[in-house]
Parts: C-alpha cells; structure tokens; sequence
C-alpha cells in the first residue's frame, strides 16, 4: 500500500486487492475503489475482461464514478497491483529525438572530426528525415517481467549496468490489425505509466555481436517492468502527444521531458504494430524513453534506489530496487 496520487479525469482503472486477499479489477474514483467483479452485471475476472468489452463498459463506468450508494472501499487501504496482465507488450526503441542525440554523440568514434555541436546538428537532420520517411523500431517484451507500481525491484547479480526508461504505455481496447494511423486511436482504451528497465551491459551479445540486441536478455528479468498504478481512460488524457514524463531517482530528476519529443507518436506507432501483429485487449504499447537515463549520468541502479516515476495525470508510481544477493 502507498499514498496514491489521483490521475486525470473522473475516474481511472486499476487492479487491487486487500492485504490478505485475491487481485481483482476495480474503478479508482474520488480516492476509493469499487470492485468491478461484483458491480458489472457481466462480473470480469480481471481488467482484461474490462477492456474487452470497453465500448460497452465505458458508459457504464462514467454512471458507477457517481454512485455514491455503492460498496466503495478506501483506495490507501488497498493494495495496487499492475493495473492490467497483457498478453503481448510491444516495445519501441530509440523513439526519443533528444535521446538518440544524446547517444549517438556519446558513442561517437575516439577519431571523428567533428565537434559536438556538429555531430549534433547532423544527427538531429537523421532524425528529421526518420520521423518523415523511416518505420519506428519496435521489439517484443514479456508479461512476466510486469511487477506492480509500488513493487520492489529486485536487480539480478548477473546485471551489471542496470538502468531506468521510464515510458508513456497505450493499452489496448479494440483488437487491431492491420489500421490506419487515422484508426489507431480508437483502439486505445488508456495510458499507464511503464518503467522498461535495462541491463545496459547484455544488451549487445559479446559472442556474437553480429546478431545485434539481446532484448531477451537485457530486459525482461522479472520485476524489470514496474507497471501502473491506473489506466486512466485515453478521453481523460487528451492528446498523448503533449505530456510530461518524469523520473526522479531518490529524489533528483533525472529525466524530465515531453511526449512531444517523440520520433513516432502512439497513433503512427500501433498503426506499424497492427500491420504485421493483431493487438489484442489488454495488450501494451511502450512508446520508448526520453532522455535522461543512467547511462547518460554515469550512475545506475543499485542496492536501495528508489525510483519515481511519473507522466502527466497517470499518477505517480514509486519502487525501490533491492540487490540480489547470489
């Protein structure tokens, strides 16, 4: 349980549980929580039961938000769970302008000749001409690696550079396959907040490095994915394309940026996805991260961290890293 900063709009989506007790999906309104097993006619299991009957159940939850005679629990009493399980998660890479900047200046050849500002400027014309013509770059994660909001994370032994990216994540509604960019929105029920952790050293295979990534590897420990707290409903939100993302790291931002730098936004990017995948309710879309991570500082994750993450009206959520011991 932990203090929960209340998101946009009338209400939000989350799963929970009492202390002792089973997960189950509920309506955030007003600082309490209604269980949505009991109080659909219909009765979900989970939030995906939710989602997959969004259009029908959207209406009816703007109508529970306002019911005051109903069996409405304190929300700090309850435990927050990830608001939703997915089946598939779909990640972007290098979609932050400022941040691939940042990289590529980083990684620059000991011998090139130019200056910084001019490896700079070339590099933001690169990235100009990607947002216009390229296709964004997009990999798949596991569900197991999604732990809860408040969760402790705890960094594998083997993880020698881990690091925080902090990201803007779409939840699917609708199943989508094959969509225009013009459609894609509509098959978004919401936004969570998603924090795609990264083991910056088996990123790359040293045994075969030209295979390339290793996302399985880098990214997809358990806990690697802090989730939530809600889902906060997509109509809430506004537009996607305008919010701010903020990762604390005890206490000292380390990343503060806006949805506005992205190379390819929520719409272009479940689009691509839906033209070779079929998205599915509850599926997320990890839009990639700002800049600002670890790497960046020169200081990662280790014993004791506390991480704070949050994106404009989609809430706060706080987790500590614990070091395991081998």
């Amino acid at each position: 349980m932990a203090t929960l900063a209340q998101p946009a709009g009338p209400f939000a989506l989350g799963t929970f549980s009492l202390p002792d007790g089973e997960p189950f999906p509920g309506l955030l309104a007003k600082g309490r929580v209604l269980d949505l097993g009991r109080a659909l006619a219909w009765a979900p299991s989970g939030m995906r039961g939710v989602l997959e009957r969004w259009e029908e159940a959207l209406p009816v939850l703007h109508t529970l938000a306002n019911e005051d005679a109903l069996e409405w629990r304190p929300a700090d009493e309850l435990r927050v769970h990830a608001p939703v399980e997915p089946r598939q998660v779909f990640q972007s890479g290098a979609n932050y302008r400022q941040h691939v900047i940042d990289l590529e200046v980083a990684h620059r050849a000991p011998d090139d000749p130019r200056t910084v500002e001019e490896a700079r400027a070339e590099i933001a014309e690169i990235m100009d001409r990607r947002a216009a013509e390229d296709l964004p770059y997009v990999f798949l994660g596991l569900p197991s690696a999604i732990t809860g909001p408040y969760d402790v994370v705890v960094l594998p032994s083997w993880a020698k550079q881990p690091d925080w990216e902090l990201e803007l994540a779409a939840v699917i509604a609708r199943p989508a396959h094959r969509v225009s960019v013009e459609e894609a929105l509509d098959h978004v029920a919401g936004y969570t907040i998603a924090n795609d952790l990264t083991d910056r050293a088996t990123v790359f295979r040293r045994d075969m490095p030209a295979i390339g990534t290793d996302w399985l590897r880098s990214k997809n420990a358990p806990g690697f994915t802090p989730l939530g707290p809600w889902i906060v409903p997509a109509e809430s939100i506004g537009d996607p394309g305008d919010l701010r993302v903020t990762l604390k790291l005890n206490g000292e931002t380390m990343q503060d940026e806006s949805t506005k730098d992205m190379i390819f936004g929520v719409a272009r990017m479940v689009s691509y996805i839906s033209q070779t995948a079929r998205l599915l309710p509850g599926d997320l879309v990890l839009t990639g991260s700002p800049a600002g991570n670890g790497m960046h500082w020169g200081r990662l994750l280790r014993d004791g961290d506390v991480m704070e993450g949050s994106i404009t009206g989609l809430g706060v959520q706080r987790t500590r890293c614990v070091g395991e011991v081998s």
